[in-house]
């Protein structure tokens, strides 16, 4: 492959990698997804050679288990702060939902009031649901530098994949 397409190759597929991760700020944006995607893509195009296997693999790891990690921690704050299971799952849902319909910032309105709002109308305690809200806060502040953490490893190992292809 001639310098300039590598080159071009891998400033695109770090500029997607970039994107991923400041994406992560985005409690409700896929970051790690359009991290691993990218590098699904590098893959695609550099014919996928056994280095680059093992790191994909680990880079598919990587982001099943953030993305998982991340809607635990998130969940574990909101319990810990007293929300009931069903404010914490239609809080994800609201969360989902208003970020397809009011991107990017429908999602982080919607899921805290969701929480908010379910907890308020169970227990008919400002109080209770306030707590309860600080603990998704909690929870998601947590889970960012969790997300994130995960981001920079997928990054770096990307890296190293691209330096020894």
């Amino acid at each position: 492959m001639p310098a300039w397409l590598n080159v071009s190759i891998f400033a695109l597929i770090q500029f997607f990698m970039l994107a991923g991760l400041i994406g992560l700020v985005v409690p409700v944006f896929p970051g790690l997804l359009v991290m691993w995607l990218a590098a699904l893509g590098y893959g695609i195009v550099t014919r996928f050679e056994t280095v680059g296997i093992i790191v994909f693999i680990i880079l598919t790891i990587l982001m099943l288990v953030g993305s998982t990690v991340d809607n635990l921690i998130i969940g574990a704050g909101a319990r810990k702060g007293g929300a009931a299971w069903l404010s914490i799952g239609v809080a994800l849902a609201a969360g989902v939902i208003f970020t397809l319909i009011f991107p990017p910032i429908g999602g982080i309105i919607a899921a805290p009031l969701a929480v908010l709002l379910l907890e308020y109308y169970r227990l008919r305690d400002w109080q209770k649901a306030w707590q309860a809200l600080k603990g998704l806060a909690t929870g998601w502040g947590l889970a960012y530098f969790v997300r994130l953490g995960i981001g920079i490893v997928m990054m770096v190992l990307w890296w190293l994949w691209a330096l020894n292809s």
